[in-house]
């Protein structure tokens, strides 16, 4: 009988170390692709003689071999959630070449490798917005005409690509997380570097707006019942709820006993000032808090309904005051 295990590209990352940790604590082989910078966070500590870390990159198909090592005595489940998101809406050829190129070689792995099944994990950015009042749902098909935001369309050209191969007999499933939040944020985030600038007093206003927001730790159970549990060539999308940052930022101000913004910018005001935004953070090499893309999906209908994924997957979120509390808690411990 083969020994089935979970190869996770992106493995670093926020959603991919969540994945990481779940499968161990869960007592499953977790074979773990990190760029050769990157590292399996400290907080990942059960099972981990369960782990085996390989160096490579999904841009790089000659370094994805050595994951598949022993396919003949494992039954191997790809999770892959490398990718690069970007709120600029400048064309960036590093975006693509990781979230449609990279996408296309785990595709040619899998195939040449015959995995039991691929997980990708997709964004609802590849879901083309519905005027406000109308709720979004999974859709079977992808296109970048139908999507404005240069990492939107990257998402849905790789997206119909693992739609296409799945039609071709590769077992796989889509994934599609709103806006994740957490604990563990990497810094470069926009959501975590926003948190962690409001509980250093160095956040001096929102924006009026709002997105669905969802748990990091819910999306990453969605996406392990998804391994076992979803249909081949199906899509899942994993939400929370819209949440206006003002209650975010309100809930983050009663929680950690820090004071609540006094600022909350209209956001026509905050549009017709972002490109000088955008201009000065880039000249600083740094990025910014709020850009054209950015403000566009905080103004447009954000209103997505995971209910299939809850009929089918199980997939269950948590109140969004837990999640903020956690990441509070988080962040102090940094401190």
């Amino acid at each position: 009988m083969k020994k089935t295990t979970y190869i996770v590209t992106g493995a670093a990352g926020h959603l991919g170390s969540y994945v990481v940790k779940l499968l161990l604590e869960r007592g499953m082989e977790v074979r773990a692709l990190l760029l050769p910078n990157e590292s399996i966070p400290s907080f990942i500590e059960e099972n981990r003689s369960l782990l085996q870390e390989y160096t490579g990159n999904v841009c790089n198909f000659a370094s994805l071999p050595p994951l598949f090592e022993g396919n003949g005595m494992n039954e191997f489940i790809v999770i892959h959630c490398a990718g690069i998101v970007s709120i600029t809406q400048k064309e960036d050829r590093r975006v693509y070449d990781v979230n449609v190129s990279g996408t296309k070689n785990i595709i040619d792995a899998c195939r040449q490798y015959a995995v039991k099944r691929l997980v990708y994990i997709s964004s609802v950015h590849a879901i083309p917005s519905l005027p406000h009042g109308k709720i979004m749902r999974e859709i079977p098909s992808f296109s970048p005409d139908a999507v404005p935001g240069y990492y939107d369309k990257t998402k849905a050209i790789a997206t119909q690509m693992v739609l296409d191969a799945a039609i071709k007999g590769l077992d796989a499933v889509v994934i599609h997380p709103s806006g994740i939040i957490g604990p563990y944020g990497l810094p470069t985030g926009n959501m975590a570097q926003m948190f962690m600038l409001y509980m250093r007093g160095k956040l001096p206003a929102a924006v009026q707006g709002g997105f669905d927001f969802v748990d990091v730790r819910d999306v990453a159970n969605g996406v392990i019942s998804a391994a076992t549990n979803g249909e081949s060539g199906e899509c899942y999308i994993l939400s929370n709820r819209f949440i206006h940052l003002r209650e975010m930022f309100d809930t983050l101000a009663k929680v950690s006993g820090r004071s609540r913004l006094k600022m909350n910018l209209p956001i026509c005001l905050a549009k017709a000032t972002a490109p000088f935004m955008e201009l000065y953070y880039r000249l600083a090499g740094k990025t910014p808090l709020f850009t054209r893309y950015s403000l566009r999906t905080l103004s447009e209908n954000a209103m997505y309904s995971h209910e299939k994924a809850s009929n089918k997957l199980g997939y269950q979120t948590r109140p969004i005051i837990e999640t903020i509390t956690d990441t509070v808690t988080w962040i102090k411990e940094m401190e």
